[in-house]
């Protein structure tokens, strides 16, 4: 028995080491290569490692940009600031997203050569922005945002397409200050604001709405047992 615990973290590992040299890999050849050019044949062989390998840790690219974006959820996730959380929602927001493209950053030749690829491949561009509003919503959650329901949705949605257009501008930028990603993220974040209030508003009035068909329903409902309990009282023999 002793021996079987010794051994099964140790494959465990090496598993984890698998995966990480794979993504890694992956990451590097989209760095110079088109996406569609970087082949899970071509990904196994520049990272030295078998196609059964290669089928057990990831089974597809797609797989593979799901992971890419987990691992940069995970590193905003570690860096979030505790100390902002007296600061206002929108604020912490702005911080989460700039750590976002501080992660980001290591990679922004592979993330350029994704976008391209998203560009010209609806189904890959369906993926990424499915995985990218999984993603908005742990940053939200960083930001001490939490939703539920629909809006959670909803909000998760807005914040990938706003992050998306923030992104375009980063692309594009040389200053490592980051001027014009800066002030872009803060528009889109000014423009999800009001975007905000329109959604509680909204939702303020589904919920009057909701109430005063609840309230006409319990109106209905009383009056056809007053008009039951009427109809007997009158068929009640002499």
């Amino acid at each position: 028995m002793l021996r079987v615990t010794n051994i099964v973290p140790e494959a465990m590992m090496a598993t984890a080491k698998t995966k990480q040299k794979i993504l890694k890999t992956f990451l590097d050849l989209l760095s110079s290569h088109s996406y569609d050019d970087v082949s899970l044949p071509l990904v196994a062989d520049t990272a030295g490692v078998k196609l059964s390998d290669m089928r057990a840790a990831f089974g597809s690219k797609r797989s593979l940009v799901a992971a890419f974006l987990e691992k940069v959820d995970a590193e905003v996730l570690d860096e979030r600031d505790e100390d902002m959380g007296d600061q206002p929602a929108r604020d912490r927001l702005f911080d989460v997203l700039m750590n976002r493209i501080d992660a980001l950053a290591a990679h922004k030749e592979a993330v350029r050569s994704l976008r391209s690829a998203a560009k010209k491949d609806t189904a890959l561009a369906l993926d990424l922005n499915q995985l990218e509003t999984r993603s908005q919503k742990w940053m939200l959650i960083a930001a001490g945002i939490d939703l539920s329901g629909p809006k959670a949705g909803l909000v998760s949605q807005g914040l990938a397409i706003a992050f998306n257009r923030v992104v375009d501008v980063w692309l594009d930028e040389e200053d490592e200050g980051m001027p014009r990603t800066m002030s872009k993220l803060d528009k889109e974040l000014d423009n999800g604001t009001s975007f905000m209030k329109r959604i509680n508003r909204l939702e303020g009035l589904f919920q009057g709405i909701g109430s005063l068909l609840r309230t006409a329903a319990d109106r209905r409902g009383r009056s056809k047992k007053t008009a039951s309990a009427s109809d007997d009282e009158v068929a009640e023999p002499v």
